[in-house]
């Protein structure tokens, strides 16, 4: 059955909490809880039917519209629980899109925004980032006009927000709780696979340390490297990792898994820049008996920056032994070809946030294809992160990505869950692989 659709009926001026340019469409056809209501801004009268036309063919009826932002502001200080999602232009007289989302942002409101304009992709790519680290959740942006695939495909990635009533406060670590870690070996490691594109076999795996801590359970590295480095401890914890991960690779080799399974571990700048680590990392190689091949070190390129002496040294001095060293999260610091000039990498891994949703980003798509041409013309395996669906894997391959790493393929899991991902991913991969 076609959804009802209802006739626009603005409100009487002065009606409490409604301003007069504002109106309420749909109201009575409330729907489900979970159904998300929608404000509309647009200064184009026209524009606005067509969008709301469009949304009450998806089966949308809590829309609010407004033809200026100051009204819009008002209608969402007034009743901030009405609306979960704005879809907002840009240019517009008085307060423009910009003002209007900037005093949203800054306001308690916690829900969600789709840009809508006419303005071209490079400037509400610019808005996105301008609005990023706020309170808004932001859900993408589209060009006008807007076609319903594109809109439900956006509106698909909301999600009701959970009241914040009840929630328990994030802890806060000091250093002597990291030290406490180290000294208790609170540790644990979780592995994420790295699969070749070509042929879908297992490359290798990222081995990510996380906190089993005894009162608040798994915590995740965002919440405890910094802290480790700035209280001298992520030497300690660097040495735990690296002791681990060898041993499993040793482990997973007695289990008959497919060999090499070539191990990548994360390195602080802390860590290259003490004496004799590139030493002391291949005596653990020798005494696991692997090679060092098998190991690859990722270092965070924000992190990496102009590499003083000491910590060039030691880079160097690990390529002499044949590890790999691998530049992370490429793209996002700040002199990304000086370093591939200056440092001796055999890896770039580019950074999820030009990988997800690049084949319909005309912006961070040709950066994706650069990245990998650079790889490519400098003899460098190039590895892409955050590759979460098909489409993803399926532009990967045809741009000649070497390997792929994200959920789309497996999440971090536990070393004894591998074996059992491996059967399955065999099936999964062999289907990916065939020709269409």
């Amino acid at each position: 059955m076609q959804p009802r659709i209802d006739t626009e009926t603005p409100a009487a001026p002065g009606t409490p909490g409604t301003p007069a340019a504002v109106t309420v469409a749909g109201t009575a056809a409330a729907g489900p809880a979970t159904q998300p209501g929608i404000l509309l801004l647009d200064d184009d009268p026209f524009m606005l039917s067509v969008q709301s036309l469009m949304l009450r063919g998806m089966g949308l009826h809590r829309i609010v519209t407004s033809r200026r932002g100051e009204d819009a502001l008002q209608s969402l200080q007034s009743d901030p629980q009405a609306v979960d999602i704005i879809i907002c232009d840009l240019n517009m007289p008085g307060m423009d899109g910009i003002e209007f989302l900037q005093a949203v942002n800054a306001s308690p409101y916690r829900g969600s925004v789709i840009l809508l304009s006419g303005e071209g992709t490079r400037i509400m790519h610019t808005v996105q980032k301008l609005l990023g680290g706020g309170r808004l959740q932001i859900l993408g942006a589209l060009e006008k006009p807007a076609r319903p695939a594109a809109m439900q495909a956006l509106l698909e990635r909301w999600k009701p927000l959970v009241a914040p009533r009840g929630q328990t406060p994030v802890p806060v670590y000091a250093c002597e709780d990291i030290h406490a870690a180290i000294r208790e070996q609170q540790w644990v490691l979780h592995y994420q696979p790295k699969v070749n594109l070509r042929s879908g076999a297992l490359a290798g795996v990222e081995a990510l340390v996380r906190w089993q801590h005894p009162l608040h359970g798994l915590v995740y590295p965002d919440r405890f490297i910094g802290l480790a480095e700035d209280c001298g401890a992520i030497d300690a914890l660097t040495d735990w990792v690296l002791r681990e991960s060898t041993r499993q690779m040793t482990q997973w080799q007695h289990e008959g898994l497919p060999m090499p399974i070539a191990m990548a571990v994360n390195v602080s700048m802390d860590n290259l820049r003490q004496p004799g680590f590139s030493s002391r990392l291949g005596a653990l190689m020798r005494e696991a008996r692997l090679p060092p091949q098998d190991m690859t070190l990722e270092i965070t390129e924000s992190r990496l920056m102009a590499p003083s002496p000491a910590p060039l040294e030691s880079l160097v001095r690990l390529r002499l032994q044949r590890f790999g060293l691998s530049i992370d999260d490429f793209g996002t610091g700040h002199s990304s070809l000086a370093q591939l000039r200056d440092v001796p990498f055999t890896e770039l891994k580019v950074d999820r946030g030009f990988v997800q949703g690049a084949r319909g980003n005309p912006i961070i798509r040709p950066m994706l294809e650069a990245s990998i041409g650079i790889a490519k013309r400098l003899g460098m395996q190039s590895v892409a992160e955050g590759v979460e669906t098909a489409d993803d894997w399926q532009l990967l391959r045809e741009i000649g990505c070497d390997l792929a790493q994200g959920y789309f393929i497996a999440r971090p899991m536990a070393s004894d869950r591998l074996a059992a991902w491996l059967d399955d991913w065999k099936g999964q991969s062999g289907r990916l692989l065939a020709p269409s």
